[in-house]
């Protein structure tokens, strides 16, 4: 029996903007504590982490403004769409991220939501630093000459 529409295994949503916006410093993958709604609607793809931002509270880390949508079978028992969720993280990768934070203008942002291989939700968190615009400009002439360099190397090879 194959079900359409649903995700076992890969990325349900992918923060596109992070690396327009972001230096990305650093990655760690952190689990999620959710309830059963929410797994349901990020089986069937139903999120959103494009504004969200990871922050720490009382020596915890909690992802903040990430939406999953209401679960569509759930009657009375559904989840808050843009609750504020633990980040399942070891003692180590707390302190290096509250260390990493503390710094001036670093953030820790979620690049990717995603199931792992053996069906659990994942978040691939990146400890980031904000590029100006000035910065953002310079990224995109340095990838617009790679994609003519490698354009003209391909027509003459």
């Amino acid at each position: 029996m194959v079900k359409t529409g649903c995700i076992a295994v890969g990325t349900i949503t992918k923060n596109r903007k992070a690396h327009r916006n972001y230096y990305i410093e650093d990655k760690i993958e952190a689990g999620l504590e959710l309830q059963g709604t929410e797994v349901k609607s990020l089986r069937l793809g139903q999120a959103n982490i494009a504004e969200a931002y990871a922050s720490p509270e009382r020596g915890q880390i909690y992802l903040l403004n990430s939406y999953i949508a209401a679960y569509e079978g759930a009657s009375h028992f559904s989840h808050d769409t843009r609750r504020k969720r633990k980040l399942l993280l070891h003692k180590r990768e707390i302190t290096r991220i509250l260390m990493a934070v503390n710094r001036k203008g670093m953030t820790v942002i979620p690049l990717s939501l995603y199931f792992n291989n053996r069906g659990i939700a994942k978040v691939e968190l990146g400890v980031a630093k904000g590029k100006t615009k000035i910065d953002r400009r310079e990224t995109e002439k340095e990838r617009d000459w790679q994609r003519q360099k490698a354009r003209v190397l391909r027509d003459k090879g």
